[in-house]
């Protein structure tokens, strides 16, 4: 009768362990999704390890074999110790500040705002526009510089800086509304070719007015010894060809060259400065989709102490001011207004206003203000340098 209850019990431990990790295992699989979508899958092995655990000491404890208890208990520790240990590395990872290209409070720089950060003209300028404005939209890199012709010519309003006459939508959406004709004009640099082939697949023409000059910037974790690389150098770290920066003169650490999405602003800089210099594939994350697909992403820069990246130097030194980072010179050459009006940095962009075709009866009267006087006194103002 007393083995029978034993088994009875026994019986009833069985159950009663399935039960309870049956009913925490949708937790577990719930908590294993969150963390595929959030980009946490290092976090995956700590908690399945987690979850066994609490198994094994229920089984302990629930059938009296205490005999290797400790034993299993040391094995247990130490298989968190090791997936805390596995963790490391991605926890290093996660909390590398980011430097997003595009990144900034437009806000800070709409027209007709108290504290608006858009410069002013010390006197009226010789333009009004009052109707029929032209719709604009460009670079986040630029909004500053058209928020401040604006807040000159336009008429005293408000101007959400994300849908209304004066907008940013990065530059790779304001080719695409300029193209459909959404926009009658942009501010940006030089199109892609993907952005002239869609141009010339609708029959539109793009005209390209320079209207500034602006230097393309690559920076460094600040920690990072090398204060100037070559033009080669730069180079042949983006092909490929330089991978530790032990080979220019640095420490003997791996070179993480991030890259900016095709068609972004300072992503056909970087084509462009690197000519027919074929440029590397970029480094890439994997992205948990709302549809639960995986796809690759462009990884956006993180500020580890091996890292490269670049953008402009006016949206670096003036929008985001990120001490973390620091500008190279390029052979020797520190990026400044001087330095870039004098042609001494080798690696400057044109600022461009583009239009494509459109009948706007105030597009020319616009522009040629822009090119006037008063027009580049606001491009310098702002902190990019004139043409004139």
């Amino acid at each position: 009768m007393q083995k029978e209850r034993n088994k009875l019990a026994k019986a009833g431990d069985v159950i009663y362990v399935i039960v309870i990790m049956g009913l925490l295992l949708p937790f577990v699989l719930g908590g294993a999704i969150f963390l595929w979508l959030a980009g946490l899958l290092f976090v995956l092995p700590l908690l399945a390890v987690l979850y066994v655990s609490l198994g094994v000491m229920m089984i302990i404890r629930g059938f009296n074999r205490r005999k290797h208890e400790k034993v299993i208990y040391r094995v247990l520790v130490g298989a968190i110790v090791l997936s805390v240990v596995y963790m490391i590395p991605g926890i290093y990872d996660k909390t590398r500040p980011v430097v997003r290209d595009g990144y900034v409070d437009l806000f800070e720089y709409a027209p007709f705002t108290e504290t608006s950060k858009a410069v002013t003209l010390d006197e009226k300028a010789t333009l009004k526009i009052d109707d029929n404005l032209p719709v604009i939209d460009g670079a986040t890199a630029l909004y500053p510089v058209y928020s401040a012709f604006v807040q000159a010519i336009y008429p005293e309003r408000e101007y959400y800086p994300y849908k209304s006459e004066v907008m940013s939508n990065r530059t790779g959406e304001a080719y695409d509304n300029l193209i459909n004709g959404r926009v009658d004009l942009i501010f940006a640099l030089a199109p892609s070719a993907n952005q002239l082939a869609e141009a010339d697949r609708l029959g539109k023409e793009l005209k390209l007015t320079p209207i500034g000059k602006e230097a393309f910037v690559f920076f460094v974790n600040e920690k990072n010894p090398i204060k100037s690389l070559t033009v080669d150098e730069i180079k042949g770290i983006y092909a490929g060809e330089i991978t530790n920066w032990k080979e220019v003169g640095g420490k003997r650490k791996k070179i993480r060259a991030f890259q900016r999405p095709e068609d972004s602003g300072s992503q056909t800089a970087l084509q462009q400065f690197m000519g027919d210099v074929p440029i590397m594939d970029p480094p890439v994350e994997d992205i948990a989709s709302l549809m639960g697909t995986i796809i690759d992403q462009v990884a956006d820069y993180k500020n580890y102490n091996n890292a490269i990246g670049y953008t402009f130097r006016y949206y670096s030194t003036e929008m985001t001011q990120n001490n973390s980072v620091r500008l190279l010179a390029i052979n020797d050459v520190e990026p400044t207004k001087e330095t870039i009006r004098s042609g001494d940095y080798p690696i400057t962009n044109e600022l461009y206003v583009i239009t494509a075709g459109s009948d706007n009866p105030h597009i020319d009267a616009f522009i040629e203000w822009i090119l006037s006087d008063q027009g580049q006194e606001i491009v310098e103002k702002t902190g990019y340098v004139s043409i004139r």
